[in-house]
Order: C-alpha cells, then sequence, then structure tokens
C-alpha cells in the first residue's frame, strides 16, 4: 500500500520482554500432583556442544522413570521458579517488561494426559502466575507446548506418533482458554514446531529403533497429527475467547547459497522450503505443493482423515512468531565446513563471528527474515525468541559484567528497527532465557542467556539466588526508551 511517510522506530504498544520454558526454569517437578514429562527424562549431554535432547531409546527411558532424583535430569531441578515466581516477576516488572513467555507443564494439568478432569492444584499455579504477571501490566504470552508433553503419552500412543493424541491434547487446550478467557491474550500452540523433524524432543516418540527413513515417515506423520490438533486450537481459542490471539511457532533456519552458482541457489532454495513448510501449513492453511515431490522421493505417505484439510484452512493462525539466533550457508556439493545451531547443522559463513557454542552470529539476516516472512505470509510476526548463550562469570567486584549480551541484542534491535522502517508488521520481543535457565540441548547451566543471573551450577549446585547482570539496567532503558536509546 502507498504512503507518503514511513515508520521511522518501533510501534506504540510493542510488546518488549523476555522468555522461558516451563521445563527449563520451573523445578517442582514431583509436586502438587504433577506428572513426569518427556522434558525430565532426557539425560543431560556429555559434550556440550552436541544436544543430547532426542538421544532416547525404550532402554534409556525406564532408567529415568526408574530414577527419582534430579541429577542427570537437570530440567527437573529448572531454576525453582515454582518457588521463586514472585521474585522472578517482580525483577521482569523492574526491567519494564510489557509481555513475558512462558509455557505452561501440560503434565501440571493433565498429569498423565489422558484424564477427563484437570489437576485443580496446576491449574491455580499458573492462576497465581499469571496474577502475578497482571500486577505488574505484564502481557502473559503462553505456549501450549515447549518441548514437552505427559510421559503417560509416549508409554501409551507413543506421542504424536498416534493420531488419539490430537484428543488429549485439544482436551487440555479447551481447559486452558477457558479458564483463562481474558487473563491471556496472547497464545502460541506448538514451540519451534519444525523440531519435530528431529524426533523425540518436537513428537514425544521413541523412534530410535528405526530406520531413517521409518523416522522420517514417523515423524512427518506425527507432525500431521499436531498441525490438526493446533488447528482445532485456534479455533477454539477463537470461539471461546474472540479477544484472544494465538499463534504458531517456528525455529528459522535462515541460510544462503554458498555461491551464486544455481544448484547452489537451487540447495539453499531447498533448504528454506523445508523451513518454511510448516509455517505455510499453519499460516497459509494447506500443505504446499512442493512438499509432495519431498514425500514421494522421500518414501513417506501421510495418512489424512476426512475433514483433516478442511481444519487446517479453518484453523488458521492469526499471527506468527518464531525462534532466531543464527545463519547457515548450503552448498549443493558436501565441500563446506560445518557447524552447529539450533536445531541446525550447516555451511560455515566466513563472513560471520560465531558464538562459543558454534552458532553463527548473523543480526543482518534477522531483517532479512523479517521481510521475507512479511512478503510471503502478510500476518503480525513476533520475534519469541533471541539472544547469546555465554559463560558469565562473577567479577571480583562480585557483578556480572556481560558487554558482549549487550553488544548482540544491539545488534539484532537495530536490525528490526530496520524491518520496521522497511513496512514489516512486528507486534513484540521476547529474549530467550531473560533469567539464567537449563539448557533446552544440553541441560546445562553453564551457557546463560539471561539479564538474571541464577546462582546454580551444572551439577544443582548454589543458593539460586538472583543477581542482575550489566544488561539488565540496558535492557531496563531500551524499553523505557521503546527501542531508541541502545547506547
Amino acid at each position: 500500500m502507498y504512503s507518503k511517510t514511513m515508520p521511522t522506530g518501533f510501534p506504540k504498544g510493542f510488546l518488549w520482554g523476555g522468555a522461558t520454558a516451563a521445563n527449563q526454569v520451573e523445578g517442582g517437578w514431583n509436586e502438587d500432583g504433577k506428572g513426569l514429562t518427556t522434558a525430565e527424562v532426557v539425560k543431560k549431554a556429555t559434550d556440550r556442544k552436541v544436544m543430547s535432547m532426542n538421544e532416547v531409546t525404550k532402554e534409556t527411558l525406564q532408567v529415568a522413570i526408574d530414577d527419582q532424583t534430579d541429577t542427570m535430569y537437570p530440567k527437573r531441578r529448572g531454576v525453582d521458579f515454582y518457588h521463586h515466581y514472585k521474585e522472578d516477576i517482580k525483577l521482569f516488572a523492574e526491567m519494564g517488561f510489557k509481555a513475558y513467555r512462558l509455557s505452561i507443564a501440560w503434565a501440571r494439568i493433565f498429569p498423565k494426559g489422558d484424564e477427563t478432569e484437570p489437576n485443580e492444584a496446576g491449574l491455580k499455579f499458573y492462576d497465581n502466575v499469571f496474577a502475578e504477571c497482571h500486577k505488574y501490566g505484564i502481557e502473559p504470552v503462553v505456549t501450549i507446548s515447549h518441548y514437552e508433553m505427559p510421559l503417560n503419552l509416549t508409554l501409551t500412543n507413543n506421542g504424536w506418533a498416534s493420531r488419539k493424541t490430537i484428543a488429549d491434547f485439544t482436551r487440555y487446550t479447551e481447559v486452558l482458554f477457558k479458564r483463562y478467557k481474558g487473563v491471556v491474550k496472547y497464545w502460541l500452540t506448538f514451540n519451534e514446531i519444525n523440531a519435530s523433524t528431529w524426533g523425540f524432543t518436537g513428537t514425544g516418540a521413541v523412534d530410535s529403533d528405526l530406520s531413517l527413513g521409518e523416522q522420517m515417515q514417523l515423524r512427518y506423520q506425527a507432525l500431521h497429527h499436531e498441525f490438526v490438533a493446533s488447528a482445532i486450537a485456534v479455533k477454539q481459542c477463537h470461539t471461546i475467547d474472540p479477544d484472544a490471539q494465538i499463534g504458531c511457532m517456528l525455529a528459522r533456519m535462515q541460510t544462503y547459497a554458498n555461491t551464486p552458482n544455481p544448484i547452489d541457489v537451487r540447495a539453499a532454495q531447498l533448504q528454506d522450503q523445508l523451513n518454511l513448510f510448516f509455517t505455510d501449513v499453519q499460516v497459509r492453511g494447506e500443505y504446499p505443493e512442493y512438499m509432495n515431490r519431498y514425500f514421494v522421493e522421500n518414501g513417506i505417505e501421510l495418512t489424512m482423515e476426512p475433514g483433516d484439510e478442511d481444519l487446517l484452512r479453518e484453523g488458521k493462525v492469526d499471527f506468527l512468531s518464531f525462534s532466531y539466533y543464527m545463519t547457515t550457508i548450503t552448498s549443493a556439493t558436501d565441500d563446506v565446513e560445518k557447524v552447529n545451531g539450533n536445531l541446525a547443522l550447516g555451511g560455515k559463513n566466513p563472513y560471520l563471528k560465531a558464538s562459543a557454542w558454534g552458532w553463527q552470529i548473523d543480526p543482518v539476516g534477522l531483517r532479512i527474515t523479517l521481510n521475507e516472512f512479511w512478503d510471503r505470509y502478510r500476518v503480525p510476526l513476533f520475534v519469541v525468541e533471541n539472544g547469546l548463550g555465554a559463560e558469565d562469570k562473577i567479577a571480583a567486584d562480585g557483578k556480572i559484567h556481560d558487554d558482549y549480551r549487550i553488544d548482540y541484542l544491539r545488534l539484532h534491535i537495530e536490525q528490526m528497527k530496520e524491518a520496521i522502517k522497511d513496512g514489516v508488521d512486528l507486534m513484540g520481543y521476547t529474549t530467550w532465557g531473560c533469567i539464567d535457565l537449563i539448557s533446552a540441548g544440553t541441560s546445562e547451566m553453564s551457557k546463560r542467556y539471561g539479564f538474571i543471573y541464577v546462582d546454580q551450577d551444572d551439577e544443582g549446585n548454589g543458593s539460586l539466588k538472583r543477581i542482575r547482570k550489566d544488561s539488565f539496567e540496558w535492557y531496563k532503558k531500551v524499553i523505557a526508551s521503546n527501542g531508541e536509546d541502545l547506547a
């Protein structure tokens, strides 16, 4: 649409804040009737640069069930938000948060996942958390399923591999929408839904005994069940609470061609399509044609029930949220050095620096992603994860001087502002791990993202004392100025 003017900065009402996940912060894993979750049976990694989140077999699962401690399973203890939520939310308010993205632990509400009545103690906990947020004018942005589900649904259904899980999930979502009508304005169905192509963390299905082809068949079928469940949840939300908005959430895997050679450009395009497939389904409401070729060539044949495609069309999301940490390059040949990343293994870009974990830092890539998303989907966008994991140390003066984090965030916020000037409709920004938490990929504590330091080491030792880092005061200033003061 033509205009003689252009945006000059972040819009009024922009949702500045931070993000966490229940299984990484809450703790209280066996309190008040909560059931065991899939996240709480994943062992901590032995190599901190290699994610362990999908290394689950039937044997390791049984070992985890028999082990009633948190020694090898740090997500059971988190950083004890379950008992510190008032203190933590007060600190978020001190920074000036407009929004706090958090997730609900499904197994707090339905401990086994298949009950007909919810656990009132679990609902009451979130009643209290949301009340504390509203006390300070903070809008909760709630992820319904963030890398976890009741473990019982793995044992009985093999997670999302079974269509039966759709009914269990939508019973859970209906309870949430009714309970929190007028309390929660912003919902997300599945965190980083594309993670389901990597296995257990996304699907809740144990498939380690299958061949690669069989695994891909199971995972894409599980994803179809998740897509249908998400569409039903969208329709429920719109019916029960018409004033609420509900979005999808993607782990963005922005990639570039290694060279101008058309075969590299096509290889990068294919990787991009395999990433955007998920948002194509959830935002556009149908499977994109390019996936038909991918499915045929990879021996994948989806089972759909009558009405599924209608549900996908009727259950399109209101906005698109995503995580953004890094980018990679793609080559048609296997001649580029590989680097690790958020769920990704891609080519190393010689023009970019990397974090201590090997994640390539690319602020301009965020502007590129925002423009591509806006051009493709024309729905409001929400950056709900972005941040720098680092080994923060307490200095001699008792403070944490994390200038490197400030630099990282400043560069990304600058590029978001440029994207808004480009015409992108961006509704908010919640940095990942606003308080230090247990790593999703490695279950370590040493990889810290927060503005708030938590005194706890990788073995769970420490006082759990909360300490403001230098970035705390900096982000407070950023929010107060609506993104204008980044110095």
